[in-house]
């Protein structure tokens, strides 16, 4: 999974350092998707999500921004800051979707960087921040 990570990791900072801040979060979606196509990365745009309530299969309109190689869920933001609620999205996407890792990336920063990797309370599941590092 660190591989993976990694290589998604240089190709989002790319991304955000050619474009900047202050798009919106469709943006960068479609930025990303194309640089995932010139590169021959496998993804999903825009897959849909499944509710399985008492046995039945419920579609009530989720869909996740991306999923590279059918692994990673990558959840984008253009926000002021990540609030718990966005990290709380993403676990519930992970645990609806039987992925086991994510990135919650916010793209509304001046500078991109890793600031959290966070054990999900899901047995064998990740999900990665990226926001702006501040250090007090």
């Amino acid at each position: 999974m660190i591989k993976e990570e990694e290589r998604l990791s240089k190709k989002i900072f790319g991304a955000h350092r050619h474009l900047g801040l202050g798009l919106l979060e469709s943006a960068y979606e479609e930025c990303l998707c194309k640089e995932f196509e010139i590169r021959s990365i496998a993804f999903e745009r825009q897959k849909p999500l499944a509710v399985v309530y008492k046995g039945m299969t419920l579609d009530c309109g989720y869909k996740l921004y991306i999923v590279v190689g059918g692994k990673v869920v990558l959840e984008l933001k253009s926000v002021n800051s990540i609030e718990p609620i966005y990290e709380a999205q993403l676990l519930t996407y992970l645990k609806l979707s039987n992925l086991k890792l994510g990135m919650l990336i916010n793209f509304n920063v001046p500078v991109l960087k890793r600031r959290d990797k966070k054990d999900s309370g899901i047995p064998g599941t990740l999900y990665l921040i990226l926001e702006i590092l501040i250090f007090l």
